[in-house]
């Protein structure tokens, strides 16, 4: 920290901040017509010029760009600065007297007309001011280039290459969002708002938070989802041999800055819309293949995204990310599902390490952890319609029956698959160990279409910060966040701006929402799309009415009760007693702790049992609190009543559950 001198208050700052920043922070006000915090300093406008004596000297500085190095004393308004001003503001106001920022300020320094009129003079209210605004935002937020200054002097404009227009830009809006006096418009919507203008506000709040706070938050812009590779294997949640542990040491490998360094191209804009300013997915280009119909060949490889390092790398026990390319090029050629395919071959390879399978099973095959060759052949097996990858392109629900029936499996066998086949209503997992959130463990288990993190994404308000810490509170994120992010689906917009860019002034909140403010975003967005005017409970009540309608489908074709949002129980804890010893110290302190059971003399296996029937039973409490809390009965079925209040009760629905709680009622007596 550095000590600072303000207009006589003594202020203490980082070394680096620039004087602007330093004065506002402390509620000195500067005036700037070319600043603004997501983009670079200009010093364009030259309104923010301080006098600052080092020493014995004096000088004049723009303050945007003048950063903090050593001990400074700062005047903001000098004799000099105030001259100053009034006569850069009055050369303004003689070219571009109508501008409304421009006359505000120029008033406040005591100028009311220019002396003079400029050559160039632009009566127009919206003129462009060569603020270079739009210029900096268009290469630093959104990576393109498309737009910037040509000529000198009274020659001066922004211009499109050529100057003319270019093809190549992706209408973004983000250079009309930025720009001061309103001189960038655009011309064109075809989505035909109801409100473009509020849309516009709200929008070029989260490119401000984007640009802003993604750099030091999740890199999304920078090396896109795989940021996440490292965060989850330093709290141990990263997936590695089925789901047996939440760390490796060889996970350096897969980090996002290897993949960054080598293969990634950063700027190509894949998959999502062209003018998001999150820019998530990223490609990898000119990647050669070693295996498979295109080997040889040089490809674009998307992503990886996170998911696919974890479920196609460390979840396997492979730290190749060549591999993990490979993969993800093969999967999307063959049109395969990463993470189904990457948590399929884990279950297939800890059956192989058990014994369930052999290489007379799989056709010559060793799938243990770490074989990325006969991983490899598997994929291209699946995706040819070849081989013993007919068989686990079935996915893992279906492989635990095809194994037991095929290869007449014992009791003890079949359970253990139960227990490591990680999937949920048929759908595999997400790479994500639940062990030590029993909040996550319900966003798998509890989610409509199986253990996918679309529906919740809790671990670390659960985990890492104990922010739901019971049952009740679990229940309500639980409720809450299926809901949000239900409502994203419905409306086809990104969640990522949502869950993964968090303003450093986050107001406080009972709701159990990540980022309130962006809650006020969507809310804005949608009426100003529609013209409908909604709150943020008319926003989760269209989902909830979407939800529970769901639910009755789901039990109208025979699943859509508790025993269906059973989950494995190596999502819940360990399974084996080497994952128990892996993590025996904390598993001791739980027990000891939470549940008061002695450990002395007891053995791995009688701990891990102990701590298998507790979990198991706070999994059952968990789905009798999200059910009460969702409105349903106990068994997990929306109630009549519920679906009256959320307006739902059509003939047909409340056909399904009369017929349901008819006969439930006469079972239960």
């Amino acid at each position: 920290m550095i000590e600072i001198i303000i207009d006589g208050k003594k202020i203490e700052v980082a070394e680096g901040t620039t004087i602007l920043d330093a004065a506002r922070k402390n509620g000195i006000p500067i005036p700037t017509l070319c600043h603004r915090s997501t983009v670079e300093p200009y010093g364009a406008c030259r309104l923010c010029i301080v006098d600052i004596r080092e020493g014995n000297r004096t000088r004049l500085v723009t303050s945007c760009n003048y950063p903090v190095r050593k001990p400074v004393e700062v005047n903001t308004q000098s004799e000099k600065v105030r001259k100053t001003r009034k006569t850069l503001l009055e050369m303004m106001l003689s070219r571009w007297p109508n501008v409304n920022l421009i006359k505000q300020l120029a008033r406040e320094y005591g100028v009311t007309s220019a002396s003079y009129t400029h050559p160039l003079v632009d009566y127009s209210s919206n003129a462009c001011i060569l603020c270079g605004l739009c210029v900096n935002a268009c290469s630093e937020i959104m990576w393109e280039d498309i737009i910037g200054f040509a000529g000198r002097g009274e020659n001066r404009r922004v211009v499109m290459p050529f100057e003319k227009h270019y093809d190549a830009c992706v209408g973004c809006s983000t250079c009309a969002n930025i720009c001061p006096t309103g001189a960038i418009q655009m011309t064109d919507d075809p989505n035909h708002p109801a409100d473009d203008k509020r849309i516009s506000r709200y929008g070029a709040r989260v490119t401000d938070e984007v640009a802003l706070y993604d750099i030091e938050q999740c890199r999304m812009r920078e090396v896109g989802t795989a940021h996440l590779t490292e965060i989850m294997n330093d709290y141990d949640l990263l997936p590695t041999c089925n789901y047996k542990f939440g760390s490796h040491d060889e996970a350096g490998k897969l980090h996002s800055d290897v993949f960054k360094n080598k293969y990634l191209t950063q700027g190509v804009p894949d998959g999502c819309w062209l003018g998001c300013t999150m820019a998530c997915a990223k490609v990898a280009e000119h990647f050669e293949l070693k295996t498979g119909p295109y080997r040889g060949e040089k490809v674009l490889v998307d992503g990886p995204e996170y998911e696919t390092v974890a479920g196609c790398g460390a979840n396997m026990g492979i730290f190749d990310p060549e591999f993990v390319l490979e993969t993800n090029f093969y999967c999307d050629t063959y049109g395969i599902d990463t993470i189904s395919f990457g948590t399929t071959m884990a279950f297939v390879m800890e059956c192989y390490e058990k014994g369930i399978l052999n290489k007379e099973r799989t056709g010559g095959l060793e799938l243990r952890f770490g074989s990325a060759e006969a991983a490899l052949e598997i994929l291209h097996q699946m995706g040819t319609g070849q081989g013993f990858g007919v068989i686990v392109g079935q996915g893992i629900r279906r492989l635990k029956k095809i194994f037991a029936e095929k290869y007449n499996l014992s009791q003890q066998d079949i359970d253990f698959m139960q227990d490591i086949g990680m999937e949920a209503k048929g759908l595999e997992y997400s790479e994500y160990v639940t062990k030590e959130s029993l909040a996550m463990q319900g966003g798998y288990g509890l989610a409509l279409k199986g253990a996918q993190h679309d529906e919740a994404w809790l671990i670390f308000m659960d985990m890492v910060n104990n922010q739901i810490p019971t049952f009740q509170d679990k229940a309500e994120a639980l409720h809450y966040f299926p809901m949000f992010r239900t409502w994203f689906g419905l409306v086809g917009l990104c969640k990522l701006p949502w869950n993964d860019v968090e303003p450093v002034d986050n107001a406080e909140t009972d709701e159990p929402a990540k980022v309130p403010k962006h809650v006020e975003g969507y809310v804005n967005y949608f009426s100003g799309m529609t013209g409908r005017e909604i709150d943020k409970k008319e926003l989760i009540l269209m989902s909830e009415r979407v939800y529970n309608f769901q639910r009755v489908f789901n039990f109208r074709l025979g699943f859509g009760t508790r025993e269906h949002d059973r989950i494995p129980y190596r999502s819940a804890g360990p399974v084996t007693d080497e994952e128990y010893e892996s993590r025996a110290e904390r598993y001791d302190k739980q027990l000891m702790e939470k549940w008061n059971y002695d450990i002395t003399g007891k053995s791995t296996t009688e701990k891990r049992e102990y701590l298998r029937k507790s979990r198991e039973q706070d999994y059952q409490s968990l789905c009798d609190a999200v059910y009460r809390r969702r409105g349903w009965d106990e068994n997990g079925v929306p109630t009549i009543e519920k679906m009256k209040q959320l307006k739902m009760d059509f003939p047909e629905v409340i056909a399904v559950l009369e017929k349901y709680y008819s006969s439930y009622t006469a079972r239960s007596s």
